[in-house]
C-alpha cells in the first residue's frame, strides 16, 4: 500500500491517534483536534444544535428529532476515514493533492450544513425566488468573526475557499475528486444521514448497507476526477442505493409527512404573499427573510410563523395545526403515482408552486359545490414531485485494474441493473407522488368517488396557467 508525502501525514486530522474525541450515535467516536474543536464551539456550529435534522418527519416519527450538529460530526468522522483510505491506496492523487485542499475539504465536511435554516428543504422545494438557498447562507456563517478568525489563524483558510467548495458549481482549484466525496452519487453525507436518520427514526431501511466495506472500495477514476469503486464494493453500493429509495418512499415522503410538508409550504407562501409580496418585490423579500432565517432555530421559526399568522385570518388554522400545541394535519384523500395515475401525474409533477396553488384553489371550488359553507382555498392542499430533480447516478466501477492511472471503468449502471432500476429509472416518478390533503375539520363535509375527484383535478390542472413563479 502506498504512503502519503509527509506533508499529508502531518496533518493532525488524519494521524488517527487524536486524544480528544466526541462521542455520537450509534456508539461512534469523532477524533477532533484543537482547531476542529475550535470551530464546533462557535455559536454557527452551536446553533446546529437547536436545528432538526428531519424537521417535519418528527411528526411521524417521534425519536427523529437529531439534529444538523450530530449529522455534522458524522460526515466530518466519515470524510477522515475516506481521505486516509485514498491517500493510502492512490499514489497519483496522494502525490498531487495539496494539505490546502485537504484543510478546505475537512473543514467544508464538518460546517457543511452551517448555511441551514429550519425547514429548509421543504421550502427550498418551492422554488421561489426570495428563498435563499441554503448555501448561500454558508459564506455569511464562514465570514462572522469567529469562525473567520479560527479559519484564518489555525487553518490558513479564508472563508470564502469553503464556500465555493460547498456551493453548486465550485469554481476554485480543488479537486473534484475531494468534492465528489463531498457531494456525489456515493458520498459521506449520504452515508451518513441515511444511517443516522434509520437509526433515529426506529426504522431498520437505512441501515442495511456496509459502509465500512464501501468506504475501502473507494477509488479514483483519473480520466474523470471523480469518485469510483471497485467490484468488491458493488454490493454494498447497491444496498446504498436500495436503502436511500426506501427512506424516501416510507420516511422522506411518507403520506403524513408529506401532509405537514404542504401545509409548511402553503403557510410560508401565504405569509409572504399576504405581508410583503406586493409592496416589497421579490428582491426585498429575499433579504428581509434571508436575514432572519440566518438566526432562526426550529422553535423560533415555528413562533414566527404561528406570530404571523394570527394577523391572517384563514391562516391561524394552518399554522396551529402545524406548530401549535394540538397536532391537526390535513387528510390525504388521493394519491398518484406515475404508474397508475400517469396523466394526472404529469399534470402537477415539476411544476412551479404557483401552479400548484392555483390548481389547488379550483379543485375547492369545485369541491364546495353543494356545500352550505364554501371551502376556503387553504383549505385544499396539493403536494406534488417538485420541479428539481434529484441528482441522476452517475458513478463508475472498477473493470479492471492497472496502475491508478490507467484503470478501466464503466458506468455502474450499465454493470447494476439494482442501481439502474432505482437510482435512476424510477425515483423521481416512483417514490414522490401527487397527493390531495383536505383540511381536517372539512374533510368529513365533501362528498365525491375516486373517479370524481380524478376528474375534478384533471379539470382544475388543465384550466390553470403553468407560468413560473
Amino acid at each position: 500500500m502506498h504512503q502519503p508525502g509527509p506533508s499529508l501525514l502531518d496533518l493532525p486530522e488524519l494521524s488517527g491517534n487524536l486524544a480528544n474525541s466526541i462521542r455520537i450515535p450509534p456508539e461512534l467516536d469523532v477524533p477532533v483536534t484543537s482547531r476542529v474543536m475550535a470551530l464546533v464551539e462557535t455559536p454557527q456550529m452551536q446553533r446546529l444544535k437547536r436545528i432538526t435534522q428531519l424537521g417535519l418527519v418528527g411528526h411521524v416519527y417521534p425519536g427523529a428529532t437529531h439534529t444538523r450538529f450530530e449529522h455534522s460530526l458524522g460526515v466530518y468522522r466519515l470524510a477522515c476515514e475516506v481521505l486516509r483510505h485514498l491517500l493510502g491506496v492512490d499514489s497519483h492523487f496522494a502525490s498531487r493533492v495539496t494539505d490546502h485542499e485537504l484543510k478546505i475539504f475537512l473543514v467544508a465536511a464538518l460546517m457543511h450544513d452551517v448555511g441551514h435554516w429550519p425547514y429548509c428543504h421543504p421550502l427550498e422545494d418551492l422554488g421561489l425566488p426570495w428563498i435563499p438557498k441554503h448555501e448561500s447562507l454558508a459564506l455569511a456563517h464562514l465570514s462572522a468573526p469567529e469562525v473567520h478568525s479560527i479559519l484564518q489563524s489555525q487553518w490558513g483558510l479564508a472563508p470564502h475557499e469553503v464556500s465555493d467548495f460547498l456551493s453548486e458549481q465550485p469554481t476554485s482549484g480543488v479537486s473534484p475528486v475531494l468534492y465528489n466525496v463531498l457531494n456525489g452519487p456515493v458520498d459521506i453525507d449520504k452515508m451518513d444521514y441515511l444511517q443516522r436518520d434509520s437509526l433515529h427514526a426506529g426504522v431498520p431501511y437505512g441501515r442495511n448497507f456496509d459502509s465500512g466495506r464501501l468506504i475501502k472500495s473507494l477509488c479514483i477514476n483519473h480520466d474523470e476526477q471523480s469518485l469510483a469503486i471497485t467490484p468488491k464494493g458493488k454490493t454494498a453500493t447497491e444496498l446504498l442505493v436500495f436503502a436511500r429509495y426506501v427512506m424516501f418512499s416510507e420516511v422522506y415522503w411518507h403520506h403524513t409527512v408529506r401532509s405537514a410538508t404542504a401545509m409548511l409550504q402553503r403557510l410560508v407562501y401565504s405569509i409572504a404573499q399576504a405581508t410583503n409580496a406586493a409592496e416589497l418585490g421579490a428582491e426585498a423579500l429575499a433579504n428581509n427573510w434571508r436575514e432572519l432565517w440566518l438566526q432562526q432555530t426550529d422553535s423560533e421559526f415555528a413562533e414566527q410563523m404561528l406570530e404571523c399568522s394570527r394577523r391572517i385570518p384563514d391562516l391561524a388554522s394552518l399554522a396551529c395545526g402545524l406548530f401549535g400545541v394540538d397536532r391537526r394535519l390535513y387528510k390525504r384523500v388521493a394519491q398518484y403515482s406515475h404508474a397508475e395515475n400517469p396523466q394526472i401525474h404529469a399534470a402537477l409533477a415539476q411544476r412551479p408552486y404557483p401552479h400548484l396553488v392555483q390548481c389547488a384553489a379550483k379543485l375547492a371550488k369545485q369541491l364546495s359545490r353543494g356545500l352550505a359553507r364554501p371551502l376556503l382555498a387553504t383549505d385544499v392542499l396539493l403536494d406534488a414531485p417538485p420541479v428539481k430533480l434529484e441528482v441522476q447516478f452517475r458513478m463508475g466501477i472498477r473493470l479492471a485494474s492497472g496502475t491508478t492511472t490507467d484503470a478501466v471503468f464503466a458506468p455502474l449502471t450499465q454493470q447494476s441493473p439494482v442501481v439502474r432500476a432505482l437510482a435512476t429509472d424510477q425515483f423521481d416518478s416512483f417514490v414522490k407522488q401527487v397527493r390531495v390533503f383536505i383540511a381536517p375539520d372539512r374533510v368529513q363535509e365533501i362528498s365525491f368517488t375516486e373517479e370524481s375527484l380524478a376528474d375534478s383535478l384533471i379539470a382544475a390542472a388543465s384550466s390553470c396557467s403553468t407560468s413560473p413563479h
